[in-house]
């Protein structure tokens, strides 16, 4: 089970950095939740379809370090460039934790943290 979960992240995670944001969709169940920890929750298929929508103005770029999965979770590590509202990339290190429920991405913990020092 565990290498299916990896293979659903890394498939979900290849939509997203194609900017097919619905191919990613796809892989969500329709409850889905993300937890954006310390800054707030998403709830739902059409919550994360809009937040997308507004925050990946361009497709971001993305590295993931280490990708680790056991049971039900899948934790992926890396960093991730997104383009602001002016177009300039903004470069932050990330840890998701996802939970996979009947093979679909259903619940996301993630810990973002913006490394760019220049301001």
């Amino acid at each position: 089970m565990s290498e299916r979960n990896r293979a659903i992240l890394t498939q979900a995670n290849a939509a997203v950095a194609q900017g097919d944001y619905e191919g990613f969709l796809s892989h969500c169940t329709e409850d889905v939740e993300w937890n954006f920890i310390g800054e707030g929750t998403l709830k739902g298929k059409e919550a994360v379809r809009q937040y997308m929508k507004a925050t990946y103005i361009a497709p971001p770029s993305f590295r993931v370090d280490d990708l680790i999965a056991e049971g039900d979770l899948v934790t992926a590590v890396g960093d991730i460039d997104l383009a602001d509202e002016s177009g300039k990339l903004v470069s932050f290190a990330y840890c998701d934790v996802w939970r996979i429920r009947d093979g679909k991405l259903a619940e996301l913990r993630a810990f973002v943290v913006e490394t760019r020092v220049d301001r």
